[in-house]
C-alpha cells in the first residue's frame, strides 16, 4: 500500500517573528493559495529517507538533497541520514538513497562498483522524462531538453542520451540552437518549470525547427501546473505575495516570477516565517501566501501565525484544483518490506 508522509517537524526556535499591526490600512486579508506544499513525489522521496532510517538504522546516505528545502534536510540530518555530493563519498556497501531529481546511468554505475545498496526516490514523473529520453535516443532524434543549466534534474535526464541531447536555457536561447535534423527533432523538459515559458520556448524553437515532435505527454509535472495555476488566481487580487521554498528549488523560485507576471505588486521567496520583512507589508491589503512543492505545511502555518501577529488574521483559501495522487514507496523499500514480513512469518527463520 502507497505511504505519505507527516514529519512531525517541530516548531523552528524563532521562526514566528512578531510583525507589528499597522494602523489605518484598511481590511487585511490573506489569500492562500491552493494546491501549495507537497506533492507526490517529493512525500515518496522523504519518507523513503525515513523508511531507510527505521528499517536499517543511521546513517543512512542521501546523494545530493533528497528534495530542494533546506528545513526538510536539516530535519532529516537530525534523524541520521547523511548528505553527500556524490556516491564515491559513501563507504563501500552502506545504503544510498538517489533523490527525487533522478540521476544518470553512470551515477548508478558508480554506486553499483562500490556495492552501495541503492534506494532510488527518483520521482515517477522524472523517471517518465528519462524514459523518453532513452526511447528518443534510441530512434536516432535530437532531444532539445528545455531545463536550468547545473540543476540535479537536467544532469540526469541528460545523462541518459549524453551524445543526442541539446540544453535550452530560456526562451532567448531557443535562436542559437543548432542541430543536425530538423526533421527528427524533439523537445523534452525539467518538470519543475514556468509552464508558460517553457511554451514560449517550444513557441520559438517550432519557428525555426517546424516539424519539432512534443513529448507523448506533458513534461511539466502537475504539481508545478497546480501551483502555478493557484497564485495566478491569488496574485490577481494581491498587493504582496509570499512564497515559501527553498532558494535552489526551482518550482518555489518560477512560483514568484509567476506572481509578479500575474499582477502581483511584489513576490518574495522565503524559508522560514522570521524573513518576511515588515517593509513588504507596509500598506498592503492583501497578501498572497503559496508554498513551494517540496515545503512542509509546518513552514507555511508559521507564516500565518506571523502575518496574524501583524493584523492579517482573515485567511481565505482560493482553491483551483484537488490533488489525490500518491506514489508507492521506492521497489527496493517494498522488497526488503516483504522480505521483512516473509521473515518475521517464519519465526525469525531462514528459509
Amino acid at each position: 500500500m502507497s505511504e505519505t508522509i507527516s514529519l512531525g517537524v517541530p516548531r523552528v526556535p524563532g521562526a514566528t517573528g512578531r510583525l507589528k499591526d499597522i494602523p489605518g490600512v484598511g481590511q487585511k486579508r490573506v489569500l492562500l493559495a491552493s494546491p501549495r506544499g507537497y506533492c507526490a513525489g517529493v512525500d515518496r522521496a522523504v519518507v523513503a529517507v525515513e523508511k531507510a532510517l527505521d528499517r536499517y538504522g543511521a546513517p543512512v546516505y542521501v546523494r545530493k538533497q533528497i528534495v530542494h528545502n533546506k528545513h526538510v534536510v536539516a530535519t532529516l540530518e537530525a534523524q541520521g541520514a547523511v548528505f553527500v555530493d556524490e556516491v564515491d563519498e559513501v563507504p563501500e556497501g552502506a545504503h544510498v538513497v538517489f533523490s527525487a531529481h533522478g540521476v544518470a546511468p553512470s551515477v548508478v554505475a558508480a554506486a553499483e562498483s562500490r556495492g552501495l545498496k541503492a534506494i532510488d526516490a527518483t520521482c515517477p514523473l522524472v523517471t517518465k522524462v528519462h524514459r523518453e529520453a532513452v526511447r528518443f535516443a534510441r530512434d536516432d532524434f535530437e532531444i532539445l531538453l528545455i531545463g536550468h543549466a547545473g540543476h540535479e534534474e537536467v544532469e540526469g535526464t541528460a545523462g541518459e542520451a549524453p551524445g543526442n541531447v541539446t540544453l535550452v536555457g530560456s526562451p532567448d536561447a531557443a535562436a542559437a540552437v543548432v542541430v543536425r535534423d530538423p526533421d527528427r527533432v524533439v523537445w523534452l523538459s525539467q518538470t519543475t518549470l514556468s509552464v508558460d515559458e517553457t511554451m514560449d520556448t517550444v513557441r520559438r524553437l517550432r519557428e525555426r525547427f517546424p516539424n519539432l515532435q512534443d513529448p507523448p505527454s506533458d513534461d511539466i509535472c502537475y504539481a508545478t501546473q497546480n501551483r502555478q495555476v493557484a497564485i495566478k488566481k491569488v496574485a490577481k487580487e494581491a498587493d504582496v505575495v509570499i512564497v515559501v521554498g527553498s532558494a535552489n528549488s526551482s518550482n518555489s523560485v518560477r512560483l514568484v516570477e509567476v506572481a509578479l507576471e500575474s499582477g502581483a505588486k511584489a513576490a518574495y521567496r522565503v524559508d522560514y516565517a522570521s524573513e518576511v520583512r515588515q517593509a513588504w507589508l507596509d500598506g498592503a491589503a492583501t497578501v498572497g501566501v503559496t508554498s513551494g512543492a517540496s515545503v512542509p505545511e509546518v513552514l507555511v502555518e508559521e507564516v500565518l501565525a506571523a502575518l496574524a501577529d501583524a493584523g492579517y488574521g482573515d485567511v481565505a483559501e482560493v482553491r483551483t484544483a484537488e490533488e489525490d495522487l500518491v506514489f508507492s514507496l521506492p521497489k527496493e523499500l517494498r522488497r526488503d518490506e516483504s522480505g521483512a514480513r516473509d521473515e518475521r512469518a517464519l519465526g525469525g527463520r531462514s528459509r
